[in-house]
């Protein structure tokens, strides 16, 4: 059984209220992992700690809300969106970045796309294919 699924499952067998616990469980079925590592999987994992025990929240499918990307030349594209939503897109964007774009700035419902100049064009199509794929 891989790592991942391991922790999955331990998690479903009993409350573990804490990480030394999980740890613990963990060395008993021969992985032996560090604080860190472990806090790392369950983070990826989607594992947080509710109600005093860690489990896994399934995301639920959302849809975001209406985009609408403009040009700011000679180098930003401002990304309006919905109120609340501008931190989750600009991680969104950084997290596939192209050629070109040189990071993001987020607020609460504009995001600041940095790009090189001579890449505007390129750089608006891309985060246009990208946040289509959402």
């Amino acid at each position: 059984m891989d790592l991942d699924a391991l922790i999955l499952r331990l998690l479903e067998a009993s409350p573990i209220t804490d990480q030394g616990e999980l740890l613990a469980h963990l060395a008993q079925a021969g992985q032996e992992l560090t604080q860190s590592t472990l806090s790392r999987r369950l983070k990826r994992l989607g594992v947080v700690k509710v109600q005093g025990r860690y489990r896994r929240l399934e995301p639920s499918p959302q849809t975001l809300p209406e985009l609408r990307i403009v040009e700011a030349p000679p180098n930003l594209l401002v990304v309006r969106t919905a109120p609340g939503f501008a931190q989750a897109l600009g991680l969104l964007l950084d997290a596939e970045p192209v050629a070109g774009q040189m990071g993001t700035l987020a607020g609460d419902d504009t995001v600041f796309v940095a790009v090189l100049p001579e890449r505007l064009a390129e750089v608006k199509a891309h985060l246009l294919r990208v946040l289509a794929g959402r």
